[in-house]
């Protein structure tokens, strides 16, 4: 009962549920390497990490101004920071690609990528659920992006393990590969952090 007696304070959830729409874009953005430039895919995923940053100055300004929040402060801010680093990591992740000049991604990069689609879809379709209160679907939620990081990491280890078994391989191929291939894994490993955050805030709220 103590939540309807509360301010109603609706913005914040508007600006998480943006941010998980803005990693999806930025996931999605980054994917399209398979078949676009370089140039062009860091262009489009920096004009998505340019409106996050804009969403996290929104949310840290009403954090300062505002004593009674809808949900713990703490919880609000750390949820942000991961959301907001999930895109900050498909920025470098495209930056790489166009600074270190790979022409075209791996079929480890391009199975990364598709994880990353794919958690932050469910981030974005999870998040909402904490406005409506349905915390069961936010364990849920959790629990499908955990089984997708999990499988991230496989796909990541075994992409590391080949490179370097490669006979023939620059080494600085390899770098440049690894590079990538690590801001991949850590962006998901993000989602991973931001499915156990939404866990305990259901824990905690429910």
């Amino acid at each position: 009962m103590i939540r309807w007696l509360l301010p109603r304070e609706d913005h914040y959830y508007d600006m998480l549920e943006e941010l998980g729409r803005l990693g999806h874009e930025a996931a999605v953005a980054l994917a399209a390497f398979e078949h676009t430039p370089a140039s062009d895919v860091q262009a489009k995923v920096q004009t998505i990490e340019h409106k996050a940053d804009d969403v996290v100055r929104r949310m840290e300004d009403a954090l300062a101004r505002t004593f009674v929040t809808p949900l713990d402060r703490e919880d609000l801010h750390r949820l942000t920071a991961e959301l907001d680093d999930i895109i900050d990591l498909a920025n470098l992740t495209a930056r790489s690609y166009g600074l270190y000049s790979i022409e075209k991604p791996t079929k480890a990069m391009l199975d990364l990528s598709a994880k990353l689609i794919t958690c932050t879809k469910m981030i974005s379709d999870t998040v909402p659920f904490l406005r409506a209160h349905r915390f069961t679907e936010l364990i849920d939620g959790g629990r499908k992006v955990r089984v997708l990081e999990k499988e991230g990491d496989t796909i990541y280890r075994n992409a590391i393990s080949e490179l370097f078994k490669a006979p023939s391989i620059d080494f600085r191929d390899l770098l440049k590969q690894r590079e990538a291939l690590e801001h991949l894994e850590n962006a998901i490993d993000h989602c991973d952090n931001v499915a156990d955050l939404l866990a305990n805030m259901a824990v905690k709220n429910g």
